[in-house]
């Protein structure tokens, strides 16, 4: 079997609104390029917020600046069982793609009430969500402003165009939740990212040789001039407008580690490569971590089912 996918990688939208539009233009130009499955980086919608680590004073404790701040992002992220949830469906449905993108989750009601999620969304092509992975643990400032996710997503989901798994950003160093996906048997693993940069690609080649899957390691572009104008740049770090906080590095990486397309960094694109499966079962008759190489008479693993209530 041949699948057809592309990472769009493209400068974000902070408004919810406009980056649903986007959303559904840059999906359908990639299925009009031939592409079955497509993959957003890491909460591209509506955009990672850079501004924890570009800019000064958000850590201090009742920093008026910051909570507006958190307040509009809160507002302008994505209920997945509300109106932006059901876009992002109709999105997959109208394109006909397996769509895989990462959002900002905002818990709209109920218990949770008010916590955000940093969240992976997986839709069939006939708009039926799939999977729905939130990150285990937000790195360093991150915890700012999501919570801690579950294992209810922690897994690969059939799809018509293999099994599909992912990961958030720095889930990839994370040992136990690659064992967790190896043992789920993807074929595909979505290594989502707000930029693919060096360690970030050496992760990303890593978990393809390991779990002897493809992997498309996608990333956001976002210039300075897109930080919250309340907060104050670090001028080393984001000084002029035009210049890019986030960088992109997008790539497309086969069972052995090498790069298919990419890494392509500081501008637009829809990235594409045409994956060949048979590569899949010619890589794993050297190392297969959930088959052959696993073990289970010298190790124990398991992972704790999650019971999500909101």
């Amino acid at each position: 079997m041949t699948v057809e996918v592309a990472i769009v990688q493209a400068e974000v939208s902070p408004a919810l609104v406009a980056g649903l539009e986007r959303t559904r233009q840059l999906t359908r130009e990639a299925a009009a390029l031939g592409a079955q499955v497509v993959v957003f980086p890491e909460t591209w919608l509506p955009g990672y917020p850079a501004w924890l680590d570009v800019c000064r004073d958000v850590n201090l404790w009742d920093h008026a600046p910051t909570k507006s701040v958190f307040a509009r992002y809160r507002a302008e992220s994505v209920d997945v069982a509300g109106a932006s949830g059901q876009a992002l469906a109709a999105i997959a449905r109208e394109s006909k793609v397996t769509l895989v993108v990462g959002v900002s989750e905002r818990v709209a009601s109920g218990p949770g009430y008010g916590t955000l999620y940093n969240s992976l969304l997986t839709y069939g092509p006939d708009g039926q969500l799939l999977n729905h992975h939130r990150k285990l643990m937000p790195t360093y400032t991150e915890r700012l402003v999501w919570g801690q996710g579950d294992t209810s997503g922690l897994r690969a989901v059939e799809t018509p165009h293999g099994r599909v798994g992912g990961l958030v950003c720095w889930e990839h160093w994370m040992p136990l939740s690659r064992q967790a996906l190896h043992d789920s048997g993807e074929d595909l693993h979505m290594a989502v990212w707000p930029t693919v940069a060096e360690r970030h690609q050496i992760a990303s080649r890593h978990y393809a040789f390991e779990g002897r899957c493809f992997v498309l390691a996608a990333g956001s572009l976002m210039r300075a001039s897109a930080l919250p104008v309340e907060l104050e740049r670090d001028p080393e770090r984001a000084g002029a407008d035009d210049m890019f906080v986030l960088r992109g590095g997008s790539a497309i990486i086969n069972p052995r580690g090498e790069y298919l397309a990419g890494p392509v960094f500081d501008e637009p694109t829809i990235l594409r490569a045409s994956l060949d499966f048979t590569r899949l079962d010619e890589e794993r008759m050297t190392l297969d971590v959930a088959g052959h190489y696993a073990r289970p008479d010298a190790f124990t693993f398991s992972v704790t089912p999650s019971v999500r209530s909101v």
